[in-house]
């Protein structure tokens, strides 16, 4: 038996009816009313566009990147407006969505990515763990944002001896589970701020159980004793200027050692964190220079229980990181282009919007890795996206009591896409333009003079 069509009651309104069933389970509408009271935004008239139906729109144009906001429109109601009884119903335009996302603000976006985004591996999920422990990693990238005069003063630009960046930009900090690529916290700086301060931000999310592992430029003495209180542990590499005291050596080559705060009247004070320290070589050329001592250091102390080798595996597993970074900027916001917005607080609200986008595909897609049985790793997520931009308007039609039919179906799809193992290989961190032939774009040519007269007016014949 095929799908039935789902029965509208006329005496509702449009916007009422409006929801996005196929994230239902990952955003449902309950937990948005909760966050609209828990922020006390403004109520509003009930018209074309409820404040609902908005944060539906944020996500979803978020899903549909490479739309228009009008388009995006379209798509978040097409199934509903192929059932609803007047056929030539109108949606609500671009100005209706743009004054209802600034009533809106971004508060309750940053809310709803805390209350929904969460470590979701379980134990029947592949990779995801390490002796027992979950694998997290935390990192940093920069946003471009549209070059307006306001979020040029909020934010700001990077400047060098050449010139200024051609785009305002945001630090944005990411702590992500490594076995699912979900971002489970994330912060929102002006770009001149250290990634730093939004790392020591993020451990409020650290949880007992987890290895949180990040590259040297997050090291702090401060940082591994913070996720320690949580009863978490660190697997990071050492920066070449620390120096920690080597206390005894280890039956596989790691030494325990002690870190000492920076700060002089806290070491002389007697402060310092046990740790134990993993140094190796790369032997192989292609993978770098051969003579190169690299450094990592871990608060998991016991070489029997934790051994060297599987340590050093592991800290490679932070490049999961960054593939969650490539992700969202090349495949999901299409980084070619800057984030839409024009003011700073719809700029972090996107942001927002745009991780909780993020979080609902991978969601389903280990939802559906459970269900096949394979390494989350191994289901693309560029197929995963077009699944789900096919199975909204689906969704919307299809009766209530065969959702759940529909959402197995969905699983199934995205599953039925499998990529290959990966290969062991290197790239050089090279790019392919660096400069270009067109002259910097400077303050003057933003009031560049325009044409007076038509361009007929403008000819003379000799």
């Amino acid at each position: 038996m095929g799908y039935r069509l789902r029965e509208i009651e006329t005496e509702n309104k449009f916007c009422q009816e409006l929801h996005v069933d196929a994230i239902n389970r990952v955003l449902p509408s309950d937990t948005v009313e909760a966050a609209l009271a828990a922020e006390k935004v403004p109520g509003c008239r009930v018209r074309k566009l409820d404040l609902l139906a908005t944060v539906l729109v944020l996500v979803g144009m978020n899903i549909y990147s490479y739309l228009s906001i009008g388009h995006v429109l379209q798509k978040i109601v097409r199934g509903l407006r192929f059932i609803w009884p007047d056929p030539e119903y109108d949606m609500a335009g671009d100005s209706a969505f743009s004054y209802r996302r600034y009533q809106l603000g971004a508060r309750v976006m940053a809310r709803l990515f805390r209350q929904v985004c969460r470590p979701i591996a379980t134990a029947e999920t592949q990779g995801a763990f390490l002796f027992g422990l979950r694998l997290m990693a935390i990192d940093g990238t920069v946003e471009d944002i549209a070059d307006t005069p306001a979020n040029e003063a909020v934010f700001g630009r990077h400047r060098t001896g050449r010139g200024q960046a051609a785009f305002p930009q945001v630090q944005c900090v990411y702590l992500a589970e490594c076995g699912t690529h979900v971002i489970v916290d994330a912060g929102v700086w002006p770009c001149h701020t250290s990634e730093r301060v939004g790392g020591r931000r993020l451990l409020r999310s650290v949880e007992p159980g987890m290895l949180l592992m990040w590259d040297r430029g997050f090291h702090e003495y401060d940082m591994i004793v913070t996720v320690r209180q949580r009863q978490a542990h660190v697997l990071g590499r050492l920066p070449a200027h620390v120096k920690p005291k080597r206390i005894r050596t280890l039956a596989d080559g790691s030494y325990l050692a002690y870190l000492f705060p920076s700060d002089y009247q806290r070491r002389k004070q007697g402060e310092r964190c046990l740790v134990r320290v993993i140094e190796y070589r790369l032997t192989d050329p292609a993978l770098g220079d051969t003579a190169e001592i690299h450094r990592l250091v871990t608060t998991l102390l016991q070489p029997e229980d934790y051994p060297a080798i599987e340590l050093v595996c592991a800290f490679h597993e932070r490049w999961e990181i960054e593939i969650v970074i490539d992700e969202i900027d090349t495949h999901q916001r299409l980084s070619q282009r800057t984030l839409r917005s024009l003011k700073p607080v719809g700029v972090i609200q996107e942001l927002y919007a745009l991780l909780i986008a993020h979080f609902v595909i991978r969601f389903l897609i280990h939802e559906a890795a459970l269900k096949a049985g394979v390494d989350p790793d191994r289901l693309s997520f560029v197929h995963a996206v077009e699944v789900v931009k096919d199975a909204i308007p689906e969704f919307q039609m299809v009766a209530p009591d065969q959702r759940e039919q529909l959402y197995q179906r969905l699983l199934n799809d995205i599953a039925r896409v499998r990529l290959p193992q990966r290969q062991h290989r290197i790239n050089p961190r090279v790019v392919k333009r660096k400069m270009s032939n067109f002259l910097k774009k400077r303050p003057e040519h933003y009031d560049w003079p325009q044409p007076q007269v038509p361009f007929r007016e403008a000819i003379a014949l000799i």
